[in-house]
């Protein structure tokens, strides 16, 4: 338990906030029954707040672990939910509801769900936001799964899949007759005393956390400034995100998991850390680097023991969750930057070979680093080599749109011919207008808010669109093409998922008429 009170650990994470201009870290550990935690540097720059390990923050992904728990809660309780077993059929448990494309994945389990193996691209653009009309919730985006497509067979290969994990929040709150939020306070926090642990923002607000929240920062520019994100409720994310807790209260939740305190009973606890499917198989079978996705969990072999985690991100923020089941350790690392995946990485293994005797076939020994072999996450986002990429990225999708072009052809057709309202059934509505001499498409709507401005490269059909997402600082191109008839445009194109590897195809409904 002294690992995080040695003075050599503090001058350790003090250079790394230094020299890749980090706000805060906070870190906890878990040994046995006991909780050791710390905080580095600030939650909050303007005004300055400390980030302790009593400050709330946002864990993106590592939410999965704990809708994943309230699901295995349904399955252990047989008394009151038969019905819901892990091998039980989505299908039977939400008729109506759960409706995969296709006439091959009507087997789709609740285990398939929980473990990123059902076949569904992750169509992340395809989520409406706070922003849309009708925005999107766990049961729409259940209901709109019909609507999209799969990629591989089910049980075939592991595809991370953010919207199975909304699903499975709708599955909870369908059979328990409680909101998931409630849910987790009754079946979780409340048990575990993680007193300090919400689901959105606006309850953590509501119990009086808000002015303790560790904002989220990015780089804005290519000064490299910092940018503050606000805080806003994502249900179109709940399961998959959207829990916001404190290094002390997620440390509570790894120390029930290694201790099957609470309502982790040794059954549950078994279900959640079975390894379900590889995640990126390996031609040498290397048994040691090889990943396996759990449920809620990964696992991984690391110089003989077991290393069971999750990592999350949000906008501004970096963390995550782990534990040895064989030495009862593990820890929580949470970063405010969302340049600090290495860092949070790094620190994780840090701790983790300190407490196996510092082994030198480790993953990553910083024990000794310096400053020059910390290297900077943030140089990384200087754009000078972003920059030459997306400009070979678009070198190579032009002559994949018109192979041999030398230069773009001229627009020739007017823009009212292209713009107006398109429609997907799973993507929703598109509306491409003419905007400063280009087309443009406002999709600020969608849960990743983004916008299009498409660049003509040849035919009068094919186009890149670039794509510039909310809090990215750079825009990247991707292809689109417009279907005519009599010179006017009836369908849209877009390369939208690298995964689906084909169009989406957008049906225009109606024209923009001219002011």
């Amino acid at each position: 338990m002294d690992l995080l009170r040695s003075s050599e650990f503090s001058a350790y994470v003090k250079k790394i906030i230094d020299h890749r201009q980090i706000p805060g870290i906070a870190v906890a550990v878990i040994q046995g029954n006991g909780i050791t935690s710390t905080g580095f540097g600030k939650a909050r720059v303007n005004p300055l707040i400390d980030f302790t390990p009593d400050t709330p923050f946002s864990v993106g992904s590592a939410s999965k672990s704990l809708t994943a728990a309230a699901v295995a809660l349904l399955v252990s309780d047989n008394e009151n939910y038969p019905q819901v077993q892990y091998g039980a059929t989505m299908a039977s448990l939400l008729p109506d509801d759960f409706v995969m494309p296709g006439k091959d994945h009507g087997d789709v389990t609740v285990e398939d769900i929980l473990s990123h193996r059902t076949g569904m691209a992750a169509h992340e653009y395809s989520l409406l936001g706070s922003k849309a009309g009708h925005p999107d919730d766990a049961r729409s985006i259940t209901r709109n799964l019909r609507n999209l497509s799969t990629v591989a067979p089910n049980r075939h290969e592991y595809i991370y899949c953010n919207m199975m994990y909304s699903v499975a929040t709708y599955l909870v709150e369908h059979i328990s007759g409680m909101s998931f939020s409630d849910f987790l306070d009754k079946h979780l926090f409340q048990l575990l005393k993680m007193d300090s642990t919400t689901l959105q923002p606006s309850r953590a607000q509501a119990k009086g956390l808000g002015a303790r929240m560790a904002a989220g920062y990015l780089r804005a520019n290519a000064h490299r400034e910092l940018q503050e994100v606000p805080y806003s409720d994502r249900p179109e994310s709940q399961g998959a995100g959207q829990i916001i807790t404190t290094a002390n209260d997620y440390a509570k939740w790894v120390k029930a998991m290694i201790n099957r305190e609470g309502p982790i009973t040794e059954e549950i606890y078994q279900s959640l850390t079975k390894a379900r499917i590889e995640q990126d198989p390996s031609e040498v079978g290397d048994l040691e680097h090889s990943l396996y996705y759990c449920l809620g969990w990964q696992a991984q072999k690391y110089c003989g023991y077991t290393i069971v985690s999750h990592d999350g991100g949000d906008y501004g923020s970096q963390c995550d969750h782990f534990f040895i089941p064989e030495l009862k350790f593990g820890g929580v690392v949470f970063c405010n930057a969302d340049y600090t995946n290495t860092t949070v990485s790094q620190i994780k293994y840090h701790l983790v070979d300190q407490m196996i005797s510092g082994r030198q076939n480790g993953k990553i020994l910083q024990a000794n680093a310096d400053s020059s072999s910390l290297g900077s996450e943030a140089d990384s986002e200087s754009g000078s080599e972003d920059g030459q990429d997306e400009l070979e990225l678009e070198q190579e999708l032009r002559q994949e749109l018109c192979p041999g072009i030398k230069t773009r052809q001229p627009q020739v057709l007017p823009l009212s011919s292209y713009a107006g309202q398109y429609w997907n059934p799973g993507y929703k509505g598109i509306k491409v207008e003419s905007k400063q001499g280009v087309l443009f498409a406002d999709c600020t709507d969608r849960s990743l808010s983004f916008t299009l401005t498409f660049r003509h490269v040849c035919n009068q059909t094919k186009y890149l669109a670039f794509m510039s997402e909310n809090f990215e600082t750079n825009d990247f191109p991707l292809k689109a093409e417009f279907v005519l008839e009599n010179n006017n445009s009836i369908l849209l194109g877009l390369l939208l998922d690298h995964r689906v590897g084909e169009y989406i195809w957008f049906e225009r409904v109606n024209a923009l008429v001219k002011d």
